[in-house]
């Protein structure tokens, strides 16, 4: 019996990046897409999430419950409070892009440091509304973990106009120098948009070493993981 799960998403864009990390789903997985750019458009618009938001990402949770999925996944770190708010409302798993990325740069810096100093972990942001979700997430989670670390916080706002004016290749570009400047001064790196994630193999390619983690991959093995587990 073929099971469904479906992906939330807000940049169309991503369509291609999560369907083919798609393909690693258990085989009775059957993904279906909901596509609703107005949420990030009006994030940004506002400057943040806001009670009218965050209704319209649990209507569309509690849509996609009702029509038969058994896990619903957000792609996008700016409504993620909206989507912990959903997940509190349904029975069904309900999971944010960026936890598995999160936790994984806290484990990471965590053994980087170890017991002499605190960890430090930055987190870049090419959106604003992407920004203060993401910080407060990792906060909550190093919480969780016993763990203090010390965050450097970075709004990249002229990545993010370069690539909504179609110049990826800037977009790309100033990420990757963000990244070489934070190399040596950090033991983690959080790439908080998921749109940001091809630039963290390109730095790789270049021999750069400090642990970069985007939320693509990770998240798609947790949920491969959870329905593995249902």
């Amino acid at each position: 019996m073929t099971r469904r799960v479906v992906l939330l998403h807000t940049v169309s864009g991503l369509l291609p990046v999560f369907g083919e990390l798609g393909k690693g789903l258990p085989a009775d997985v059957k993904v279906s897409n909901i596509v609703d750019e107005s949420l990030l458009a009006d994030a940004l618009a506002e400057g943040a999430l806001t009670a009218s938001i965050s209704r319209r990402v649990v209507d569309h949770v509690i849509s996609a419950v009702d029509s038969g999925a058994v896990a619903v996944m957000a792609t996008c770190s700016s409504i993620g409070p909206a989507v912990e708010l959903a997940a509190q409302l349904v029975d069904v798993p309900v999971l944010r892009v960026d936890v598995p990325m999160v936790d994984a740069a806290i484990e990471s810096a965590q053994v980087a440091a170890g017991t002499e100093r605190a960890p430090r972990i930055a987190v870049l942001a090419t959106a604003k509304s992407t920004l203060s979700p993401t910080v407060d997430l990792v906060r909550r989670r190093a919480q969780d973990a016993s763990v203090e670390p010390e965050l450097e916080v970075r709004l990249l706002s002229e990545a993010f106009a370069a690539n909504a004016s179609g110049d990826t290749a800037r977009h790309d570009a100033i990420i990757a120098e963000a990244l070489r400047d934070l190399a040596e001064s950090v033991d983690s790196i959080v790439l908080a948009q998921a749109s940001m994630a091809r630039v963290a193999a390109i730095v790789s390619n270049e021999g750069l070493t400090t642990p970069t983690f985007s939320s693509p991959g990770l998240a798609m093995g947790r949920l491969a993981s959870v329905l593995e587990h249902a």
